[in-house]
């Protein structure tokens, strides 16, 4: 069976649950993070360098990063209807759902960051309104993009049909809906935008049972 390493708060480990859910794929799961054992114990670190969560393990194969184990798990269930092919026919398709799952990783996570660690962690050190404003700005910037992408797919974030894209996607989404930026924004001069796309969006990911189970987990 499955083993994943990783506690359920935190969001990359939740891709995780999400996708073998969805798939249903049985598995095992461990707390490691902060909390629970550390990943700084030395059998975690022998899994992964980084000492991030989450490690999934499969035999004796080991993984880490939690968009790579999310093209793996569905390249291993052949679940091509999530994440297409890798052949000639279907690249175009496939390129697309990659691109918004590299999307994810890089420009949207890089603009919550600040505001996330500010106003939802209370992470010491993050507490300079500028930055806290300039992040919330970021955010709402990339919000417009899966705003505009949404009208044009009139769905999911790579096609009409759910993908293995809008787990990390739909989980980002997850984080800026339940972050308390009222408490802020007005301070700052900022308001959080409406985005009747995104939100639509959020809907029907809530509906999906496998989001219910372990998309949300009433954390951000």
């Amino acid at each position: 069976m499955l083993k994943i390493l990783g506690k359920v708060s935190s969001i990359n480990v939740r891709k995780v649950l999400w996708a073998c859910a969805e798939m249903g794929v049985p598995y095992a799961r461990e707390d490691w993070g902060a909390g629970f054992r550390s990943t700084d114990d030395l059998a975690f670190a022998a899994l992964n360098p980084n000492r991030l969560v989450p490690v999934v393990i499969d035999g004796d194969f080991v993984l880490w990063e939690s968009n790579t184990i999310l093209r793996w798990l569905a390249a291993r269930e052949e679940r091509f209807d999530l994440l297409p092919r890798a052949d000639a026919q279907h690249a175009r398709a496939r390129a697309r759902v990659e691109q918004w799952i590299d999307w994810q990783a890089t420009e949207f996570n890089a603009a919550w960051r600040y505001a996330f660690l500010a106003l939802v962690r209370r992470a010491p050190g993050f507490d300079d309104a500028g930055q806290i404003a300039a992040s919330l700005q970021s955010w709402a910037g990339m919000l417009a993009i899966v705003e505009a992408q949404l009208q044009k797919t009139g769905g999911h974030i790579a096609a009409q049909a759910f993908t293995l894209a809008d787990i990390p996607v739909g989980l980002g989404v997850h984080r800026w809906m339940l972050t308390p930026i009222e408490q802020f924004g007005e301070a700052a001069g900022f308001t959080r935008p409406a985005f009747p796309h995104v939100q639509a969006y959020y809907d029907r990911l809530r509906a999906r049972p496998a989001f219910q189970s372990h998309g949300s987990l009433g954390v951000a």
